[in-house]
C-alpha cells in the first residue's frame, strides 16, 4: 500500500501536522468507518467518516463520527438548502477521484463545499481516510476545518 495519496500530499504541502495509520480493510463491511476504527482500537467518534452528498442537486462532502448518520435536513439547512440526498457510490467515485471505502476530503478531484460535524471538534485528535482504503491519517480537527474551509454544524441525527 502505497503511503503517498493525492490526500497525503494536500496535508503536506502546507505543513500539516498528520501520522497515518494502516488497517485491514474488509470489502464486506457493513461500516468502512467503523471497521476502521475497530481495527485501529479507537473510539468510533474519533474516526470520522467521509461521505458525498447532494444539497440542493449540488455536490457536498460531509465528514461525521463513524458511529452517526447523517440527518438530511439538518445538512440541506448547512449549506442553505432546501433538501439534501446521499449521492450514488458512482458519482462519488467519479468527482473525488477516490473508490469507496477510501475517500477522503482532502485532494479530491474537484473542490466542493465540506461541513464537518461540530462533535468531532470535542476531539484533540481524529482520524479520516488518506486516500486509500486501509489508510487513515490522524489530525487535529480544526486542521481539517482550516484546509478544507469546512463549516463547522451540527449534520447527525
Amino acid at each position: 500500500m502505497s503511503k503517498a495519496t493525492r490526500a497525503t500530499t494536500m496535508l503536506v504541502r502546507p505543513g500539516i501536522a498528520f501520522t497515518l495509520h494502516s488497517y485491514a480493510y474488509d470489502p464486506d463491511t457493513e461500516s468502512t468507518g467503523l471497521q476502521a476504527a475497530e481495527a485501529l482500537g479507537e473510539d468510533p467518534g474519533r474516526v470520522l467518516k467521509t461521505l458525498m452528498a447532494l444539497v440542493d442537486g449540488k455536490p457536498a462532502c460531509v465528514i461525521v463520527p463513524s458511529d452517526h448518520e447523517v440527518a438530511m435536513k439538518k445538512l440541506a439547512a448547512a449549506f442553505d438548502g432546501k433538501s439534501a440526498q446521499m449521492m450514488k457510490p458512482a458519482d462519488a467515485e467519479r468527482i473525488t477521484g477516490y473508490k469507496v471505502g477510501g475517500i477522503s476530503p482532502f485532494g479530491q478531484m474537484r473542490k466542493v463545499p465540506a461541513a464537518i460535524e461540530e462533535k468531532a471538534l470535542a476531539h484533540a485528535l481524529v482520524y479520516v481516510n488518506g486516500g486509500q482504503r486501509g489508510l487513515q491519517v490522524r489530525l487535529a480537527p480544526r486542521d481539517i476545518v482550516a484546509l478544507l474551509d469546512a463549516r463547522v454544524c451540527a449534520v447527525v441525527a
